[in-house]
Parts: structure tokens; C-alpha cells; sequence
């Protein structure tokens, strides 16, 4: 939803002593031309609005916030109206608050119920952020302080006869004053995050649905970001296309792994856009232009600067168009050297930050060139990856694609997996529609269907590496995919029997009478 580029109903006349511009569209922070104190309307707008729409936003902000950190009288007034039903535990809604505004005599002095309204429809769509906004508003509020104090200083230093001493003490009294309320609120750089050890443990680290996979076998977890890798032509856009369209809402699942919805899609599309746009128009049919003018915005080219030189940047993007998702495509065009070990440092920062934000994270990369003429039967590993190791050690789960520029048969690895590894996944695309899947003859379930006998976990292994003799690693991976069969209730597992040496029999998976029934 766009904000609207004319001013909305709001404040009378009372207010526009101190707001005559901040009915623009987009208030800057400070104007220095004018004299104007720091102040950001949009953010106010964006922090009273989530707190309408979703009380529980009010107990995330009103610690960072005082009513006086509003730069609108009407804001001020709104706010202590919401605090109050809070208070008693009522609803925060434009309804109840236009009823407690109207019994204080001050509905029309804020705007009206018309403008409360207001403020619910500019609401970013997640109130998860509500803090973030609610951060804005506090350091505009700060810096207005400080401009205040600057003021008086220099009026005090002008006065005729005036004492350096006494005009010292009175400015640090005021900045001491106001890092003491920054410290108590929580806002200041050295207590903004901080949790207590048991929120940290029970919260932070709790167990959260997948954005894409299962409990078992994630693909991208919430909170921690995705990078999918590969030569150039290998499907990367493909695939990040088919979990974006999930991610929208378009369709359920990639690779028969459900993709969790969200709520708006912020596509960095840096490198050859029109590409991007092409790839992307494959998927795309009349029907589904109203979820890609609502929940997906695209940005085409460079960005303003690179993520090594402004780290708050993509937290900011996400910010602005109101996204729960960004997609980098592609790595190289976000950060000015990949190979720099700090400016890697400086990309993951960028990338903590916007985690830290509540943004999910999506990003396209490149394999080594040294690497491409590597033996397609080769199994890759991270430092087959492009540029410095803290590209991938900031990550939280890594797919690399093996193939071949066109191929339209590749292979995925899981090379950094979150909890169990996915595949290795022999792939299909179909580059006419756009869409890739599972290749049936090596996919475990369907191997599983096709042997009336079960398979052992060494079966299993060598059909996935084709390998007469596969090793240690490649049988416990085919121990676990018949494992997780079995726990969804696909197959049945009998066990093995001990023998002396070159004795007994392995354990054997066969399909159950569930599985059978769904495939039939």
C-alpha cells in the first residue's frame, strides 16, 4: 500500500505553528536550510498506526517512547490516548480511540476520526517492526534536544558578561540528563538490544517454523539468510523466483518442501533486470497482478550505495517499502569487493542489521571461476564459493547448484544446512514454464515405491551416488532420508539382525500400506 503524496487529514490549525512543513511527503530527518528541528512525520504516522491496529505494539514501543518524542502536538495527544486505553486494557483501535479522544474534548483538535483512520491505512503491513519506526521517532527526538541545547548555548554565549564555567556545567547538566533517559528507556547504542538471559534463550532462540523446508530438512530458516550459488545459467533466478512466488502466495511448495507466506517482497534486481524480469514473466499470468502490484516491489539496478559502505542500508529498504523479504540479486553488484575480507564483514553486518530488523534474507551468488571447469561428478564445497570465507560464514544455510550454463538437468547441494541436510537434489528445469523439480528416478521415495523388496541404507546410497561402493558419509545420508520416511509414516523399517564378522543383515525400509495408498 503507497503512502499518500498529499498530505491526509490531520492536525487544525492549532499545530501548523510548528508543522508548516512537515505535511510534505517525505520529511527529512533535519532540514538545515530552514532552521526546521529534526523531525520524521512518516515514522510518528507508521508507530501510532501499528499500535491502532495491533495493541501488543504498544507494549513493544512505549518503553522507547515519551509522548514529548512526538514532533506533532496531535501525535503527542494521540499517543497518551492509546496509552491510556492500554492501561485499562481496552482496545487501541481508531473506533475506541476517537470515542476516548471525543470524551476528552481533543478528537478535533487531532484531525478527527477521519485522520485516525488515516493513520491505520499509511500502517506498514507488519506491526512487527512497530520498534524500529518507534527508533526513528526517538532519535528525531533526541536530536531535537540537542538543537534546543545548541541554541540556548549560543544564546548564553552572546550574553553580555556571560561565564564559560557556568554555561559548561548547564550544557552537560542538559546532555547528561538526556543520555541518563536514553540509558533508562533503552535507546541509546548501549542498551537498544540488549535482552535478558532468559528472553534470549526462550525468545531469541526458539524453535521457529522454516521460511522454506520442514523442522527436519530447512532450506532457509527464519532469521538466518539463504544463499544459493552457482556458475552462471544454472538456474539461481529460477529457483529464487519459485520460492518468492511461494513467499507471495502463489504456490505451496519448491521441491516438495512447503515455503512459509509472507507478507511483501522487496527484489533487488541489480544485475540485468530485464533478465530478471523475463525469467520472472514465465511464472506470471493476468491473474496474479494484483498480489505483484500489493506484495511485490522490485528495485531495478544499482542502489545508492554499496552494503560494505552504508551497513544500515538494507534494513532501511525494507523499511521504506514496508518488506518482510529481500532477495539479492546478485551478491557481486551489493558489496564493492567480494574478495576484501573486511569489506565481507562489513556486507554481514549490513546483513545482521536487517535480520536484526525482522527482514528475511535471500541472496544470488557465484561459484569460483577457477572452479567451473571443474568434473561435473565433482561434490562441491564452500570454498567453492566466490570471495571471502565470511561471505558464507554469515549465512545460514548455503545451496549450491552443480551444473553446466543451460543445463536443464543440475544438481543441488545443501553445503550449510540448518538443521537436516536437503539432497543432494538431482533437479529438472523447465525453462519454457519456468519451474523445477525433483527428477522422479532418483528422488528416495520414489526408489523406495519401486523396490518390492524395501532397500537397505546402502541400496539407497548407491542409487543416489551412483557409486558401486559409496562411503561412510553417502550411506549415513541415505540412513537419514529413510529415517525421516519413516517418521512421517511413508515407510516402515525393519530391523536388521547381528552376525559375526561379514555376518547378519541390515535394516530394510519398505513402503507403507500409507505410502502405498497415497501413490496409488
Amino acid at each position: 500500500m503507497d503512502k499518500p503524496t498529499a498530505p491526509p487529514p490531520g492536525p487544525s490549525s492549532h499545530d501548523r505553528r510548528r508543522e508548516h512543513r512537515a505535511s510534505e511527503p517525505h520529511p527529512a530527518l533535519v532540514d538545515t536550510t530552514s532552521g526546521e528541528p529534526p523531525h520524521n512525520i512518516d515514522a510518528e504516522q507508521a508507530v501510532l498506526g501499528a499500535c491502532m491496529l495491533k495493541h501488543q505494539a504498544v507494549d513493544q514501543v512505549r518503553g522507547t517512547l515519551d509522548a514529548g518524542d512526538f514532533y506533532r502536538p496531535a501525535h503527542e495527544t494521540i499517543w497518551r490516548a492509546i496509552l491510556a486505553l492500554r492501561a485499562e486494557d481496552a482496545p487501541t483501535d481508531p473506533i475506541a480511540l476517537a470515542d476516548h479522544l471525543l470524551g476528552k474534548g481533543d478528537l478535533s483538535r487531532v484531525g478527527g476520526s477521519s485522520y485516525l483512520h488515516t493513520l491505520v491505512a499509511v500502517a506498514p503491513p507488519s506491526t512487527d517492526n512497530a520498534d524500529y519506526y518507534a527508533q526513528i521517532v526517538r532519535r528525531a527526538a533526541q536530536l531535537r534536544t540537542l538543537h534546543a541545547t545548541g541554541i540556548r548555548t549560543v544564546h548564553h554565549a552572546l550574553t553580555p558578561g556571560a561565564d564559560p564555567d557556568e554555561i559548561r556545567t548547564a550544557v552537560e547538566t542538559e546532555i547528561r540528563a538526556e543520555r541518563e533517559r536514553a540509558l533508562a528507556s533503552g535507546s541509546s547504542r548501549l542498551s537498544r538490544y540488549i535482552v535478558n538471559g532468559w528472553d534470549f534463550v526462550t525468545k531469541t532462540g526458539a524453535d521457529k517454523e522454516p521460511l522454506w523446508g520442514t523442522r527436519e530438512q530447512t532450506a532457509w530458516a527464519s532469521g538466518e539468510s539463504l544463499m544459493i550459488v552457482g556458475a552462471p545459467g544454472v538456474g539461481k533466478t529460477t529457483i529464487a523466483h519459485q520460492v518468492v512466488l511461494a513467499r507471495l502466495g502463489l504456490q505451496a511448495s519448491v521441491f516438495d518442501l512447503p515455503v512459509a507466506e509472507g507478507e511483501r517482497v522487496l527484489y533487488l534486481a541489480m544485475d540485468r533486470p530485464q533478465q530478471i524480469a523475463r525469467a520472472m514473466a514465465r511464472r506470471i499470468t493476468p491473474a496474479d497482478e494484483a498480489h505483484l502490484r500489493d506484495r511485490l516491489a522490485v528495485w531495478q539496478g544499482p542502489l545508492p550505495a554499496t552494503l560494505d559502505k552504508e551497513p544500515d542500508l538494507l534494513a532501511e529498504l525494507a523499511a521504506a517499502h514496508r518488506a518482510d523479504t529481500i532477495v539479492i540479486d546478485s551478491l557481486k553488484d551489493a558489496v564493492s569487493t567480494l574478495v576484501d575480507d573486511s569489506l565481507a564483514v562489513a556486507f554481514n553486518n549490513a546483513r545482521m542489521r536487517a535480520l536484526r530488523a525482522g527482514v528475511q534474507i535471500m541472496e544470488l551468488h557465484h561459484q569460483r571461476k577457477a572452479a567451473a571447469d571443474a568434473p561435473r561428478g565433482m561434490r562441491p564445497t564452500l570454498d567453492r564459493v566466490y570471495g571471502s570465507t565470511w561471505l558464507t560464514a554469515g549465512a545460514g544455510s548455503v545451496l549450491f547448484i552443480a551444473g553446466e550454463a543451460g543445463d536443464p538437468a543440475v544438481t543441488i547441494h545443501h553445503l550449510k544446512t540448518v538443521t537436516g541436510e536437503i539432497g543432494p537434489l538431482p533437479v529438472v528445469h523447465d525453462h519454457q514454464r519456468g519451474t523445477t523439480y525433483v527428477e522422479p528416478t532418483l528422488d528416495p521415495v520414489t526408489l523406495l515405491r519401486a523396490a518390492p523388496d524395501g532397500l537397505t541404507t546402502r541400496d539407497l546410497a548407491t542409487a543416489l551416488t551412483g557409486e558401486a561402493n559409496p562411503d561412510r558419509a553417502d550411506i549415513e545420508k541415505a540412513r537419514r532420508h529413510l529415517d525421516r520416511l519413516v517418521k512421517t509414516g511413508l515407510a516402515v523399517k525393519a530391523e536388521g539382525t547381528a552376525g559375526g564378522a561379514g555376518g547378519g543383515q541390515q535394516a530394510r525400509y519398505r513402503p507403507s500400506a500409507r505410502h502405498i495408498t497415497a501413490v496409488s
